[in-house]
């Protein structure tokens, strides 16, 4: 199995804007934490990241790489609630997605409670950190087992 990572528009600036809602920590510094985090745990499943702050970009790299074996844990960014082309393609999608968002989006701004893609995925986590990439990376390969 293989969990792409996909992230959307403004998560290559983690670590440098808006900490008190995205933390202090670049992709770059926790894609190495989850990496060795699964596996240690999930030793037969890999894990591939990709971020474009291109909605096109990440349109192409959703249907490129939906595969049977594969499933997608996206943090969209703003594009969350903002890109009909997103959303459109993930709802085409065969692979299993999974939203996820670092900060706690029900908690901000009012256009930031509602997701284009949440129709389309298994579930969303929010709020809950780096945390939620890890309990999103279970819950994805603990689905994709049933099948």
């Amino acid at each position: 199995m293989i969990i792409h990572i996909v992230h959307g528009v403004n998560l290559d600036r983690l670590g440098v804007r808006q900490n008190e809602f995205y933390g202090n920590h670049s992709l770059e510094e926790r894609i190495p934490i989850l990496k060795g985090w699964l596996n240690k745990n999930w030793p037969n499943v890999e894990l591939r990241f990709f971020q474009s702050n291109l909605e096109g970009e990440v349109v192409n790299y959703l249907n490129d790489n939906d595969k049977p074996k594969n499933a997608f844990l996206v943090n969209p960014g703003a594009f969350t609630h903002s890109s009909v082309a997103i959303a459109d393609s993930v709802a085409g999608l065969k692979a299993k997605v999974l939203e996820v968002h670092l900060s706690h989006t029900y908690a901000r701004e009012a256009y930031r409670r509602g997701s284009l893609l949440a129709a389309f995925t298994c579930g969303t986590i929010s709020g809950l950190g780096w945390e939620g990439y890890r309990l999103g990376i279970d819950a994805l390969i603990g689905l994709h087992d049933r099948n």
